[in-house]
């Protein structure tokens, strides 16, 4: 499993500079994809294609629409009350380089915390480098590993399979602070 996430991690979505590929329009006042209020921005693609995917339609690599991520900007500049920001998917680290710039924007505009959901692990993305480990650093959590159908947990929090996890992260570094 290790070897065939760090070879689908290579496979960047390519996007004009300053746009991002969205799978549907961003959300606020969510409360199921990270603590507190929530603003939630849904990425578009994904190479890992996880039996029992609950966003199979975010798999596609051309499908959805590219957003400009300075009219993103404002969009989330209009939301009123919320914690922070989680990026979903599709797959959130294969488009980093844009994730990370509107990571770094909320947090030091908006004062949000910053969330990740992603199908590799931490430790595949630090072995990575490059964009995504950048992404990485930029966040306060990551919920992190692939659906596993056979390990489908409704009980966890945040998390849909008992292999994956919620990773406190030190933002700045990437340091796994805690693990649940």
């Amino acid at each position: 499993m290790h070897d065939y996430l760090l070879n689908n991690l290579p496979k960047q979505l390519e996007t004009p500079e300053g746009y991002i590929r969205l799978s549907g329009p961003l959300e606020h006042d969510n409360i199921v994809n990270g603590d507190g209020l929530r603003a939630i921005l849904w990425t578009q693609g994904c190479p890992n294609h996880c039996k029992g995917c609950q966003n199979p339609e975010t798999w596609s690599y051309e499908d959805g629409y590219l957003a400009k991520i300075d009219d993103l900007k404002e969009e989330l500049k209009a939301f009123k009350g919320q914690a922070g920001l989680t990026f979903c998917g599709g797959e959130p680290f294969v488009q980093a380089k844009a994730c990370k710039e509107i990571a770094d924007w909320c947090r030091s505009e908006l004062g949000w915390n910053v969330w990740s959901f992603s199908g590799f692990t931490h430790e595949i993305i630090k072995e990575y480098g490059k964009e995504p480990w950048e992404f990485l650093k930029s966040l306060d959590a990551l919920i992190d590993g692939p659906f596993i159908l056979e390990k489908r947990d409704l009980s966890l929090r945040f998390r849909g399979s008992s292999n994956q996890r919620l990773l406190k992260l030190q933002s700045g570094t990437g340091k796994i602070l805690s693990i649940e």
